[in-house]
């Protein structure tokens, strides 16, 4: 049996997963039911798997001096989750408490951690690798959380920029905090 791969990613509702504005972290939208729920989502047994671009920014974000309580539970728990790191220009060790670099091609690396995994995987941004994944079949649910803001002159990194071209069948579906989305779709190729 084959271990779950979700592609969890945040978005504004023109598709950027990030932005240069002065909007805030989850563009100023985030609220209590929100962060409830990623705690939840997060409590869960699972492997995170990043590319070393996205390492990277959660490494320099979440650097171990941070206060923990400086910072959302659920990304707190996240960071405290087992990871990989696939890498052909980072080495170990990382400042990451359970993360562990491999190397190797993006699609035989998360192939065989979906066959060796004992829980499910999961990335939340590394939106190249995902793009990649969901190229090569990998990518088993596509959880996006949508934000309700348009930042068409400040968005930055399109999610799905040169990805393929797939069709989508909503599997779950939930608002958080009245406004926000949450949409979790499984992909097929088009």
């Amino acid at each position: 049996m084959t271990a779950t791969y979700t592609f969890d990613v945040f978005s504004s509702l023109d598709g950027f997963g990030a932005h240069s504005g002065n909007w805030g972290g989850y563009w100023g939208k985030q609220g209590p039911e929100l962060l409830d729920h990623r705690l939840a989502l997060y409590d869960q047994e699972q492997r995170m798997v990043f590319g070393a671009n996205t390492y990277r920014a959660h490494a320099a974000m979440l650097a171990s001096g941070t206060e923990p309580e400086s910072l959302d539970p659920w990304v707190t728990r996240m960071r405290n989750l087992p990871a990989i790191v696939v890498s052909s220009t980072l080495e170990g060790p990382l400042d990451w408490p359970d993360a562990t670099v491999v190397s190797g091609d993006i699609v035989e690396v998360v192939a065989r951690l979906k066959e060796e995994s004992g829980v499910p995987l999961r990335s939340h941004g590394s939106l190249s690798l995902n793009r990649a994944l969901m190229a090569a079949g990998l990518v088993d649910r596509v959880q996006v959380t949508l934000f309700p803001v348009i930042c068409g002159q400040t968005g930055e990194d399109p999610i799905f920029k040169g990805a393929a071209d797939f069709d989508l069948e909503l599997i779950e579906n939930r608002t958080l905090d009245g406004n926000t989305q949450e949409l979790i779709y499984r992909p097929t190729r088009h």
